[in-house]
């Protein structure tokens, strides 16, 4: 068997297989013994099948399939002598269609592959990185707290005209043409005026109706609306206001702590702990953002080929993803046109990023160690009310501990590349943080 191997582009590789007859027949005659073992025929005994016998039954099945056995073997014996990286399956056609000897066209073979480009790594001091910096005040920290408070509220009845931030009970019945659309009608609904949980007039409508009024008005759709028989239109609305009830905020004191699970140290401990985990959630947010930025970096270093069975491989599973995520919001994936052609573009962002960071770890050794790891599953593990039991759990766990080892690696090249890039620091507050990367 032998072998030759010319290169058709940066990428695409074709390798002519040539297999010599003579290893071909003793391979189907091999294959062919291996089948009478188990075959059955009417008048023989299985085992007992004459070879004549067999390969007029079944040797063209077995030829196929020890020409193929031949194939895969001489292909992968010069991928390995050659030092060649597939980056996907080859594609095998066979050669001298038009030969004059037919007994030979099925022997000579040609191996189409791409393979994986040559990336380098880039010099980490042409880099310029955005470095997100945010500070918690004690401002931010009493927001928090605000926060929590209102996660806590009371609604009491009042009697006086609906305002915002009450929580209102009303009928309403909406009419398009004149005629009730679907969910366009509801009794005892209730929502809070000004959460934005209503369409804009909707919610200035309510304003100002007082227990037992009744209303008429009209409710502009915007464009975008995700129901599309009512984007765009106005409709009629009627409402009824059956009671007004006004919010109390509790009590910031010992029992609030209690209410969150704080009992010893009270309000000063639940405030520890709201510090401690804001301050977290803080530093996180600004780590995910330093690394997008450094992230962006690498990929507009990264001007090599990229071969097209990754990025393939990496808009099917985009897409297949998408439909998951869809599914689990309840939505019908079979109406939801999703081809992987739409992910096109970020599968070959990802697939160029993907291959550029694998670059850097290999060549500049930054492969995740044992304790490093832990450390990562250290980190995650604070969120949870028994760290160390989540830790040995994770530890364990295949699918986990690869999640914190991914982290980690990313970890390990942001830090390589922020010792020598141009580094901007900005600064952000902590409300512009939060609101940014929701």
């Amino acid at each position: 068997m032998t072998t030759e191997t010319t290169v058709a582009s940066s990428l695409e590789r074709r390798i002519t297989l040539h297999l010599s007859s003579e290893d071909i027949e003793q391979a189907t005659m091999r294959q062919l013994q291996q089948m009478g073992r188990k075959a059955k025929l009417p008048g023989f005994r299985p085992g007992k099948i004459p070879l004549k016998v067999l390969e007029k039954s079944f040797g063209a099945q077995a030829r196929s399939e020890a020409l193929g056995d031949a194939l895969s073997k001489v292909y992968a014996e010069q991928v390995a002598a050659q030092k060649i990286r597939p980056a996907g399956p080859p594609k095998i056609a066979p050669l001298n269609q038009d030969g004059a000897d037919p007994a030979a066209q099925a022997l000579d073979f040609e191996a189409t592959i791409e393979v994986y480009p040559d990336v380098s790594v880039p010099d980490r001091s042409s880099l310029s990185v955005v470095r997100t910096v945010c500070e918690v005040t004690e401002a931010d920290l009493d927001k928090t707290m605000q926060t929590l408070q209102k996660q806590r509220i009371v609604y009491t009845k009042a009697d006086r005209a609906a305002q915002a931030d009450d929580q209102v009970l009303i009928d309403f019945e909406g009419r398009l043409d004149g005629e009730v659309f679907e969910g366009g009608k509801a009794e005892g609904f209730e929502f809070v005026v000004g959460n934005a949980s209503m369409l804009a007039d909707f919610d200035q409508a309510v304003r100002g109706m007082t227990e037992g009024t009744k209303k008429s008005f009209t409710v502009q759709f915007p464009e975008n609306y995700h129901a599309t028989n009512l984007a765009g239109k106005a409709a009629e609305f009627t409402v009824t206001l059956h009671e007004t009830r006004e919010p109390e905020l509790p009590a910031l004191n010992d029992e609030f702590a209690k209410a969150f699970g704080v009992g010893e140290g009270g309000l000063a401990k639940l405030r520890q702990d709201v510090e401690k985990n804001l301050r977290r959630e803080v530093a996180t947010r600004c780590k995910n953002k330093t690394k997008r930025s450094v992230m962006d970096a690498l990929v507009e270093q990264a001007s090599f080929d990229l071969p097209t069975a990754l990025v393939q491989a990496e808009s099917e599973r985009m897409s297949d993803e998408m439909r998951q995520q869809m599914a689990g919001r309840g939505m019908k994936v079979d109406q939801a046109p999703l081809p992987p052609d739409l992910f096109k573009t970020q599968a070959a962002k990802r697939v160029r990023l993907g291959l550029m960071v694998g670059e850097i770890v290999s060549k500049e050794k930054l492969n995740p160690t044992e304790d490093a790891i832990r450390d990562m599953l250290g980190e995650m593990a604070q969120a949870y009310e028994n760290p160390e039991e989540f830790i040995q759990w994770a530890m364990a766990n295949k699918e986990r501990r690869s999640e914190a080892q991914s982290v980690v690696l990313e970890d390990n090249v942001v830090n390589w590349v922020l010792q020598e890039a141009k580094v901007e620091d900005k600064s952000v507050d902590v409300e512009s943080l939060i609101k940014e990367t929701e």
